[in-house]
């Protein structure tokens, strides 16, 4: 195609110079359209695996390459929060249904879907709305930063948060009766806490010391937030209900 659709201008790449519109070909077979879209929502090309081995095996180098201007190379951050979250929150809900998260004296039927419907439903909008509550606890501690800075490393490190709780929750109903899920939970956890080290002295280039403490002042800070507002929120739909 040499003509834009759009604005009937002469394309000279593969973006019309007139109004921006991609030089797209929708007269193909099926298959490389379908493949396109995949591409295009969720970005299955060699980004996305080169994202995520820099998300997990290099902590906050993800957010200091992005910051530093390297954003081609990977999966821009709200794309890959969306993708991950979703993911994430899917599982939750299903994990819920199955009666995994129930305390004692909960009823596996009418609890469970309680449970499920505020997995799929509330959660990933409270936990949205608890991104940018992330990155002003940062701020309070790095106060020099842009809040921008902190906003991008706050969106990475749920990213990771939720691909490490989505190997943590589901053993949750057997870890008080096998040791091995107990300690798998553990070691989790504090893969968890000493990623936000690493990422946190990687990103903000401060001291072992100083990142260690900043950890634990923003985790606790954060969990006890998460916490109450978690509980306020299920306890106000179980009084709806």
């Amino acid at each position: 195609m040499t003509q834009c659709k759009n604005c009937d201008s002469r394309f000279t790449g593969s973006f019309c110079s007139a109004c921006g519109q991609k030089d797209i070909d929708l007269e193909r077979p099926f298959s490389e359209l379908v493949r396109n879209i995949l591409n295009e929502t969720f970005d299955l090309d060699g980004r996305s695996w080169r994202t995520a081995k820099t998300l997990f095996r290099h902590p906050g180098l993800l957010t200091s390459e992005f910051l530093a201007g390297k954003r081609r190379s990977y999966t821009p951050p709200l794309r890959l929060y969306l993708f991950i979250s979703v993911t994430f929150f899917i599982l939750m809900a299903w994990v819920a249904s199955q009666g995994i998260l129930l305390e004692q004296g909960q009823v596996s039927g009418a609890d469970a879907a309680v449970q499920a419907r505020f997995m799929s439903d509330d959660l990933p909008r409270l936990m949205f709305v608890l991104l940018p509550v992330f990155a002003l606890l940062l701020k309070a501690l790095f106060f020099r930063r842009l809040y921008f800075d902190h906003l991008i490393f706050s969106v990475h490190v749920h990213c990771a948060a939720y691909v490490v709780l989505a190997f943590m929750v589901p053993m949750e109903n057997v870890a008080g009766t096998y040791w091995a899920a107990l300690a798998a939970q553990l070691i989790l956890l504090s893969y968890l806490a000493v990623y936000m080290a690493v990422a946190l002295r990687r990103v903000y280039t401060t001291s072992w010391i100083g990142a260690g403490v900043r950890t634990l002042a923003v985790l606790f800070g954060y969990m006890v937030l998460v916490s109450g507002l978690i509980e306020a929120t299920s306890s106000f739909q179980i009084i709806s209900d």
